[in-house]
């Protein structure tokens, strides 16, 4: 059977089919914002698309797969069309200053607060070494090929080349305030993505846009592409002045200088439809002339974490490396991320986590005892073999993991039956989509240090607030705390702590 796919562009399932007629699949996804540690609903989108990568190289394809990594241009009101507020890169340095003068930062950690290039390569680094924990192919071929994971801030040169051709081409125009405007008139399929009109758009953020700009822009929902700020910390020169680019403009140059004007697959999480996306296209669309930039969109859902939204202050908020350091091992959080079907709001819990190990480790006893037997002179097909083409079916079901790791989890319960050698093969193709079986250890890093460094600090800073009696203080110290999975207990002999998951 053909891979089915639920497309956002089109709102409805549909067969895949890759440009190239050789099969190479051409796919780009939106990557974190090096501002912080990436959280584990940053991972859930980053897994989904990872897996659609495995689905489609298990199904004979060729994929190359490019995740951009954000380092410039994303600011603090990404709703917002204009990307309005500050750079989250102005936000990092500040954080990491914070933590340089209460000593939270991890021990050995040299970095300037000032620079954010620095700041930028700082999260870069911890991103990259969580996704290659956690299995991200893409993260691990970057090793050998950097330019698959670019950054906007080695980019600028192609960024201001399509500025000029949406320029030339009457899709872009320079406002009085002197930023560069996309105007969306100019392109009638605005909005097919996301399902606004412009009517919506226009009522929607009459009260978002700032008086000054309501006053330049053709029409509200027109976006920046490009705006000349010469006081801004990251800046280049461009035709219409120093500044730095639009955040949507980035990824639009960046899939173009890599995969082509065209490509096959778009992924991201639901949050990026509107406006990121939808800016996306129109931008590309007119740039290239083609009525496509990408043939299908693949959007993930939401992360809840114990039912509620993720929030530092009620204790449920997690990175990756939060949980390594608890324990939690690359697979367990891996196969946990991605077990719900992407479409559907995903529930993280640490009771999930802990029915994920369980999990695994029975198929790690599986592939053991298939090991075992490979020399028991049984032959035919067995349980795993047929799970594979159940596995296999489920998968290209729109991606049905839960019903995939079903026909797994039958299987293992059959008696042992057919070649061992086949049966070992045929669950070692099931782990190439799942990606577990060689992650399932807790790490050995750093992570664990590093946490007694935070929690250490913090203790000290909450000792010096209830001194000074500064009880909203220490609460926010406790709420930062118990974010990072800490139980803090006061006792005669002074306060003590412990993780618990």
């Amino acid at each position: 059977m053909p891979l089915r796919l639920y497309n956002t562009l089109t709102k409805s399932l549909q067969d895949f089919t890759p440009i190239d007629p050789a099969g190479c699949v051409r796919f780009y996804s939106c990557g974190p914002t090096v501002y912080d540690d990436a959280h584990i609903g940053n991972f859930r989108s980053f897994l989904n698309a990872d897996v659609l990568r495995r689905t489609l190289e298990l199904s004979g394809y060729t994929v190359r797969h490019v995740m951009n990594i954000t380092d410039v241009g994303h600011m603090t009101e990404d709703d917002n069309a204009d990307g309005g507020g500050e750079d989250k890169m102005s936000l990092a340095g500040r954080r990491i200053a914070e933590a340089k003068k209460s000593g939270a930062l991890p021990p050995g950690t040299d970095i300037d607060p000032s620079n954010p290039y620095a700041v930028a390569e700082f999260y870069a680094s911890r991103f990259l070494e969580d996704a290659r924990h956690l299995g991200l192919r893409v993260a691990e071929e970057e090793r050998a090929q950097p330019q698959l994971m670019p950054r906007p801030t080695r980019c600028v040169k192609e960024m201001i080349a399509l500025v000029s051709t949406l320029i030339a081409r009457g899709n872009a125009y320079v406002a009085s305030d002197g930023v560069v405007y996309f105007s969306v008139l100019s392109f009638p399929a605005y909005g097919q993505l996301s399902g606004n009109t412009l009517d919506k758009i226009r009522e929607g953020e009459g009260g978002r846009i700032s008086a000054v700009h309501q006053a330049v822009k053709r029409h509200p929902a027109d976006f920046m592409l490009w705006k000349a700020d010469p006081t801004h910390i990251m800046r280049w020169p461009s035709p219409w002045g120093e500044g730095y680019p639009g955040w949507h403009l980035e990824c639009s140059a960046m899939a173009e200088m890599l995969l082509g004007s065209e490509i096959d697959l778009h992924s991201g999480g639901e949050d990026n439809i509107f406006p990121h996306h939808e800016c996306e296209v129109a931008q590309s669309c007119c740039a290239s002339g083609l009525p496509y930039f990408s043939r299908v969109w693949f959007h993930t859902r939401h992360l809840q974490v114990e039912g509620e939204k993720m929030s530092k202050s009620k204790g449920n908020f997690f990175t990756a490396r939060d949980l390594f350091a608890k324990g939690v091992t690359p697979a367990a959080l891996r196969l946990e991320l991605v077990r719900t079907h992407y479409r559907t709001n995903s529930n993280f819990t640490l009771q999930g986590l802990r029915d994920c190990q369980r999990m695994i480790d029975r198929w790690c006893a599986a592939e053991r005892a298939l090991h075992e037997r490979q020399m028991d002179g049984l032959s035919g097909v067995g349980p795993m073999q047929r799970a594979l083409v159940e596995f296999k079916a489920a998968l290209e079901d729109d991606l049905n993991v839960a019903r995939a790791i079903g026909a797994l989890n039958s299987a293992i319960n059959e008696p042992a039956a057919g070649d061992a050698s086949a049966e070992r093969d045929a669950i070692a193709q099931m782990n190439t989509v799942l990606g577990v079986l060689e992650r399932n250890n807790a790490l050995n890093t750093s992570a664990q240090d590093d946490l007694a460094t935070r929690v250490t600090a913090l203790l000290e800073l909450r000792k010096q607030a209830r001194a000074a009696k500064d009880f909203a203080a220490s609460d926010r110290v406790r709420d930062e705390l118990t974010a990072l999975g800490v139980k803090i207990k006061d006792g005669p002999q002074g306060t003590t702590w412990e993780r618990v998951v």
